[in-house]
């Protein structure tokens, strides 16, 4: 019996140092976000709510979303590819790994939970109704990405 405790002991550690040693990062993304985005592309969707994304005449977001997620890309070393539309077609987008993140004031009681993943809440701001705590989107299972844009949001203290 203390045998085969010491082979399943040391089975685990070899498991364990093996493991550390092969690249591998916890948390990980199934479809690779975080790999291709660092030193690459960052692609956003932004659908358009002032005063956290606003579309100029030519499409090109600005405000406090876009502002932050450049900042964010720029920690990564990657360019950021917008795109823009409704939510519904930028979550369907997001779906399908077309993009990497929707921004667009989106509340933490959003209803497009089961088109992404959101982010802790960021930032709060109150109004006449309560107070509104708001978040990103990324794609579902992305969880290096996930974890990433959090931490950049929560040290950036983007409220």
């Amino acid at each position: 019996m203390k045998t085969s405790r010491l082979a399943l002991s040391a089975l685990v550690c070899v498991a364990v140092v093996g493991l550390s040693g092969c690249g591998m990062r916890i948390p990980a993304d199934p479809h690779g976000t975080i790999e291709r985005v660092e030193g690459g592309t960052l692609r956003v969707g932004a659908t358009e709510l002032s005063p956290w994304v606003e579309l100029d005449a030519g499409g090109e977001p600005s405000g406090l979303e876009p502002e932050l997620v450049t900042e964010f890309a720029e920690t990564l070393d990657a360019e950021v590819q917008w795109a823009t539309g409704s939510e519904a077609l930028l979550l369907d987008a997001l779906e399908r790994g077309e993009i990497d993140m929707v921004i667009g004031g989106f509340r933490d009681d959003t209803p497009w939970t089961e088109g992404g993943a959101v982010t802790r809440p960021y930032t709060e701001r109150r109004t006449e109704h309560g107070v509104e705590k708001h978040v990103m989107i990324v794609r579902m299972g992305e969880n290096a990405l996930l974890s990433e844009l959090e931490t950049f949001l929560h040290e950036e203290g983007a409220s």
